[in-house]
């Protein structure tokens, strides 16, 4: 089995459109206002986003991107106008992260977390 496919709520997918390929993604679906979808830049995941009346309450939607230059990426980023709620930093979990909304408020992190996402020194094996 092999996750290759998410789709997130939007209240405006026009605003998150531009958000997304500020981003990077690339846009290769568009059935809008209703419907989106686009390329990763690495990989052959695909994301899309679909509109709502309203959105989710309370714990919503945590979308991971990772990319090997992280701090480059982050500073790429802000240039294009994206706040960030914690700029990249080291985690205990080995992972180093940055956080950010998107428009619609779902959260994001942009990470880098290397053969330690997969394999930490802590992973059960089987």
């Amino acid at each position: 089995m092999n996750l290759n496919q998410v789709t997130i709520p939007s209240v405006n997918v026009e605003v998150s459109i531009a958000f997304y390929q500020k981003l990077g993604l690339h846009l290769i679906v568009d059935a809008r206002p209703r419907y989106v979808r686009f390329e990763v830049p690495d990989g052959d995941s695909t994301f899309s986003i679909h509109q709502v009346e309203t959105l989710p309450e309370k714990n919503g939607i945590v979308l991971y991107f990772e990319d090997e230059n992280l701090d480059e990426l982050v500073e790429n980023l802000k240039k294009k106008g994206i706040e960030f709620l914690q700029q990249p930093k080291d985690q205990t979990w080995l992972w180093r992260e940055a956080h950010l909304l998107d428009p619609d408020g779902n959260k994001l992190i942009l990470f880098k977390a290397g053969e330690n996402r997969k394999n930490p020194p802590w992973r059960i094996n089987k």
